[in-house]
């Protein structure tokens, strides 16, 4: 095939390396070594005069399969998996940055990423400075001084703000930055930061990625010169690797990805324009809908809304936890991406370890609520929201219509 595949056609068949035996499913390679055919095989593949595979923590058959769908899809021009989205995260930002190096990042990051930033890279150095998402005046004073490296995810978790990812790129590029993106809950179908910018792509791959609650995985995502030069020798070194059964379970997993993303996300719609006439919610936050304060933004660096949406409830906690404990279908999780929808209350779980202070900045308050939906029937999904949101609204004082 000589034109350029679709995304959805390159989830099935991009990195297919059949083996001599014509399997139609990708072969696992559950191998942690690999033999050679003579001792002057193994001297050449430890010099690199000879192209063999070596040991699993350095490369896999069923491994490099998923790495080579995944750049594919991304648009780039080399990947690496790791074993977890954070260990992905953690040699993105470790494997680059030096002792005496400065980091600008999004104050709206995952818990264990802004742990990275302010608590661990301090530690080795590394002076941080953290700006409010949407903020660009923020952006611009915070990159006028020299920069080795801006990390920022958008939508971000849980609120779903958006950052102008082409306008903080330019920027950073201009103060000597490398763009790192988190771009988890957008996936690779519905935005792309390398075409708007960013240098590096990172995933939790245990997301939408598998889809089905099943494994973890992470990727990096950049250019080969600086995958191979910088991050390989980190990756291979240091050992988060990805497990070859992980990896193929990721594979099928991308085969349906296009489709799940689709389905789950017209869910979404549809759910937050329901929430969003319900008396016991406040505020909806879903990036297509024209209320969400970037809804401009969103639109012009996604194609959809995604499959998250994100509630205020009025009467905060006590409103909040009586719609949790109400659902039948919807099932209280942190996990995200699922076929099965999850919702969690993010200020006492996923960002409980921030301070009052800090969640409030973010605008999580006690009243937050964030839904992952899934592919159940979204009429199934409509009435156990509304019976949750209903006992939302007698918990929190809200009346309902007669």
């Amino acid at each position: 095939m000589t034109q350029p595949i679709r995304p959805a056609t390159a989830l099935i068949h991009g990195g297919v390396a059949r083996s001599p035996h014509g399997e139609t499913s990708e072969a696992i390679f559950l191998t942690s070594g690999f033999v050679y055919d003579d001792a002057t095989q193994a001297e050449g593949t430890f010099t690199g005069a000879v192209e063999h595979y070596q040991y699993t923590r350095f490369g896999n058959p069923t491994i490099d399969a998923l790495e080579q769908r995944l750049a594919l899809l991304e648009g780039a021009e080399a990947c690496r998996a790791t074993a977890t989205g954070m260990a992905a995260v953690h040699a993105a930002l470790l494997c680059h940055l030096r002792a005496g190096d400065r980091v600008v990042a999004s104050r709206a990051l995952f818990g264990s990423c802004l742990w990275i930033v302010t608590t661990l890279l301090p530690r080795y150095g590394i002076e941080f400075e953290l700006v409010d998402a949407p903020d660009m005046h923020a952006w611009r004073n915070a990159l006028s001084r020299p920069t080795a490296m801006v990390l920022l995810e958008t939508p971000s978790n849980p609120m779903l703000q958006m950052v102008d990812l082409a306008a903080v790129a330019a920027l950073a590029h201009a103060a000597g930055a490398l763009v790192v993106v988190d771009n988890v809950f957008a996936t690779p179908l519905l935005q792309q930061p390398l075409r708007l910018g960013a240098d590096v792509v990172v995933y939790s791959a245990t997301k939408h990625m598998d889809g089905q609650g099943r494994v973890l995985g992470g990727a990096v995502l950049g250019k080969r010169q600086w995958i191979e030069e910088t991050l390989q020798p980190f990756v291979r070194n240091t050992g988060p690797s990805l497990s070859p059964f992980n990896a193929w379970v990721l594979l099928k997993g991308l085969e349906t990805l296009a489709i799940r993303v689709e389905a789950a996300g017209r869910s979404a719609a549809l759910l937050a324009d329901e929430a969003a006439s319900h008396p016991a919610v406040a505020k909806v936050f879903y990036p297509s809908r024209p209320d969400h304060p970037q809804h401009d933004l969103a639109m012009r660096q996604m194609r959809g809304g995604g499959t998250l949406l994100t509630l205020e409830v009025a009467g905060g906690k006590p409103a909040a936890f009586a719609m949790l404990d109400a659902l039948r279908l919807i099932a209280i999780s942190n996990n995200l991406g699922d076929s099965r929808s999850l919702v969690t209350h993010p200020a006492t779980t996923t960002h409980s370890r921030l301070t009052a202070e800090d969640r409030a900045r973010l605008g999580i308050t006690d009243g937050v609520v964030r839904l992952s939906i899934g592919l159940e029937d979204v009429q199934d999904l409509r009435a156990d929201l509304l019976a949750g949101l209903d006992a939302a609204a007698g918990e929190g004082g809200a009346t309902l219509p007669a």
